[in-house]
């Protein structure tokens, strides 16, 4: 049996207003990524604090591959600590950026994720982390919600043409499940112009008064 890790939360001094998450979610080629950027400029030019923490870019660190850790840290290490696409490896990934998202909406500012995340339960369980914080009003789940013959099509990484080929396997919306977003709060067409609906984005972060006036 492990003994139990002895830790203690340590509440800081400094209270500061709290940002939001903004979870894009939507199949690979969605456009989720895109949105999300554009929105970050918005944000940007209008002076607010944000940042986009995306699914790729974040497996090239914090949640990396066996394959990255390996060279650098040893087999064991990365066996253990490396992260792929199995459904746990997935679950795994989707809580460790839930809790960096969590920190960066502590700070006050609006954390814009762009991730697969194609399980319900653990963006309900990101949701929960935040909100428990905070406030329901600090998750915004964004639905990038392109048809899958759309992101077929674009295909930006090549990624759909590899798992119709059988050279990936578990691939989502292919022969890995997408559970769609039941409620989310913000419903985006992903075939609609990118300019377009990252304004509804803002609109709604306006309109439960994340970004003033």
């Amino acid at each position: 049996m492990t003994d139990k890790t002895l830790v203690t939360w340590h509440d800081q001094l400094v209270v500061r207003p709290r940002g939001c998450v903004v979870w894009f979610t939507g199949l690979s080629g969605s456009g989720k990524s895109t949105v999300a950027n554009c929105v970050d400029a918005k944000l940007h030019e209008q002076g607010h604090s944000s940042f986009v923490l995306d699914g790729d870019n974040i497996r090239h660190g914090l949640n990396a591959s066996f394959e990255i850790l390996e060279p650098v840290h040893g087999e064991e290490f990365a066996k253990r600590f490396g992260l792929g696409f199995a459904a746990q490896d997935r679950e795994e990934n989707i809580r460790r950026i839930g809790c960096v998202a969590e920190i960066f909406c502590s700070t006050g500012m609006i954390a814009l994720t762009a991730f697969v995340s194609p399980y319900r339960q653990d963006r309900d369980r990101v949701r929960a982390t935040v909100a428990a914080t905070g406030s329901d009003l600090d998750f915004v789940e964004v639905f990038v919600d392109t048809p899958l013959e759309i992101c077929e099509q674009r295909d930006p990484k090549g990624l759909y043409k590899k798992a119709r080929a059988g050279e990936i396997k578990g691939f989502t919306g292919i022969d890995a499940p997408y559970e769609a977003p039941e409620n989310p709060e913000v419903h985006l067409d992903g075939a609609q112009p990118v300019e377009k609906i990252a304004d509804e984005v803002i609109a709604y972060l306006k309109k439960i008064k994340k970004l003033g006036s």
